[in-house]
């Protein structure tokens, strides 16, 4: 059968186009773990080097790789985690200890360095195939990248936020880094939406807090102080408890309008409050699951990657968070905050 199907060895063309066929009628496809033992295969590595910050999100990436990848352990695919602190802080470093492993594949979830562009290039060229997780890197030769769609991120929060506020709104967007490939994206496509879906609305600014809890409520707590008038905020990354605690402390958490990105179990009381309308949720496990699939697709049946794989964001709203894995097995008291607070909000 395999000679027939892929060319090898000695067969007759009159034998070969019969297997073929029969083949084509039954559907055949060769099992991956006859494939390995048959071409006498060593175990295959797949590298995971992705951030423990924000672990709300970044768990979530992580068991999705871990879990799905343990499927294919049995046909000699094994994975190396690696992670580093938070982005900025030692991912260059993490990354180039990775390539000097024999690995055959890396998954990895690119933040703001600019050097990780040619380290991705050099791990090409040496054969090693890149996957990028939430997020991307312009620019480079990665195989492929596997994110929530970035432009459709951004229009929906725009338009649930144009349903949500008054005519005339001013609303205020919070993103991680604009350094960042899929926040740039993300930022540019909500403000040009905006006009469409708000009836005159306008983005009044965009503030950066690098990924920082304290950082962001700094930041919030300053805004609110100095302008006068905000309808509505957007949070197009997942840290988005800062923003509504400083809401909260200036008396404010029941007049703007938050659309948020994903979803944790800390959310859940601002939910339940009224703080948070809406979330955009960039379905984090699958992110996860979907790079490994894609790695296994390629070492094993050397199907190629897609130039990019997006995948569309959820709606996540008070009445159907129960449905979201994050907190589906969570029991929240009504109105309260949980003790597994941050270290900044246990030090207010």
């Amino acid at each position: 059968m395999d000679r027939a199907l892929h060319g090898r060895g000695d067969i007759s063309e009159k034998t070969r186009k019969l297997i073929v066929q029969i083949a084509s009628e039954r559907r055949y496809k060769p099992h991956p773990a006859a494939r390995m033992l048959v071409m006498g295969r060593a175990p295959l590595s797949i590298g995971v080097c992705i951030p423990r910050e924000i672990r709300f999100f970044f768990d979530q990436v992580r068991d999705g790789i871990l879990q799905e990848a343990s499927h294919f352990e049995s046909v000699g695919i094994n994975t190396i985690y690696e992670p580093f602190e938070r982005y900025g802080k030692g991912e260059l470093e993490r990354i180039e200890e990775m390539l000097k492993t024999d690995i055959k594949a890396l998954i990895m979830a690119p933040g703001f360095d600019r050097s990780l562009g040619p380290l991705i290039d050099e791990a090409e060229k040496r054969k090693i195939r890149v996957v990028c997780v939430a997020g991307d890197v312009a620019g480079c030769q990665r195989s492929t990248a596997v994110c929530s769609d970035p432009e459709l991120n951004g229009r929906c929060a725009a338009e649930l936020m144009g349903k949500f506020i008054r005519r005339d709104a001013r609303v205020v967007i919070f993103t991680g880094m604009l350094q960042h490939e899929i926040h740039y994206r993300e930022v540019r496509s909500f403000s040009d939406a905006f006009e469409q879906f708000s009836n005159g609305g306008k983005v009044i600014e965009v503030i950066e807090n690098h990924e920082s809890e304290e950082e962001a409520l700094e930041k919030c707590t300053s805004l609110l102080q100095r302008v006068r008038r905000i309808d509505g905020m957007y949070i197009s990354t997942v840290n988005c408890l800062p923003v509504c605690a400083a809401l909260d402390a200036a008396g404010l958490a029941d007049r703007v309008k938050l659309v948020t990105t994903d979803l944790f179990p800390d959310m859940v009381p601002w939910f339940e409050r009224g703080t948070i309308l809406a979330s955009v949720y960039q379905r984090p496990y699958m992110q996860g699951q979907t790079a490994v699939r894609l790695i296994v697709d390629y070492l094993v049946s050397g199907l190629p990657f897609p130039p990019a794989c997006y995948l569309n964001p959820l709606i996540a709203l008070r009445s159907n968070l129960c449905m979201f894995r994050e907190v589906s097995h969570q029991k929240h008291t009504e109105g309260a905050i949980p003790d597994s607070q941050s270290s900044w909000q246990q030090a207010q």
